[in-house]
């Protein structure tokens, strides 16, 4: 069920898909992303350097850049009170200013641990013309019911 809080972990079954989150990067997106981050390394700014130095086409997405589009992906779906607990993702290519982006991700757990917070974990991948180029799991507290936000849990009501 659907609130003003976002889902609630009744609503959630294994095997449930997210809805497909589509983006087209372009030169922008790499380097705000990498402003953003803080991340000063010149294959995120520099097409030359990316090019000559790195042996890539052009620049490319950093490391926690993806890592915030991850997050973005699932908090879009579980709205405004579903907390990241946990995320580990491996990379396998590079994306680019031209590339158009697809997020993509499954539910593959659903639970609440023994302080009563609710867990749902999540396959995601982002694809660039069918190929996946960032794969993740993710594990992200979700409201067990009307009123419950896994942001206010701290202490031992908190075990990411």
């Amino acid at each position: 069920m659907a609130t003003n809080q976002g889902i609630q972990l009744s609503s959630i079954k294994v095997g449930d898909t997210l809805p497909e989150l589509p983006y087209d990067v372009n030169a922008t997106t790499v380097v705000y992303g990498a402003i953003a981050t803080r991340d000063i390394r010149p294959m995120h700014h520099d097409k030359d350097f990316a090019q000559n130095r790195n042996g890539v086409k052009d620049i490319f997405l950093n490391t926690p850049n993806l890592a915030h589009w991850f997050e973005r992906y699932v908090t879009d779906w579980t709205g405004p009170y579903g907390r990241p607990g946990r995320m580990k993702f491996r990379m396998q290519g590079s994306i680019f200013p031209g590339d158009h982006m697809v997020f993509r991700g499954t539910v593959t757990d659903v639970t609440t641990d023994d302080a009563g917070c609710g867990w749902v974990a999540v396959d995601v991948k982002v694809d660039v013309e069918d190929k996946t180029m960032t794969s993740c799991e993710a594990r992200f507290a979700i409201p067990t019911k009307a009123g419950d936000n896994p942001w206010k849990r701290k202490g031992d009501a908190w075990k990411p």
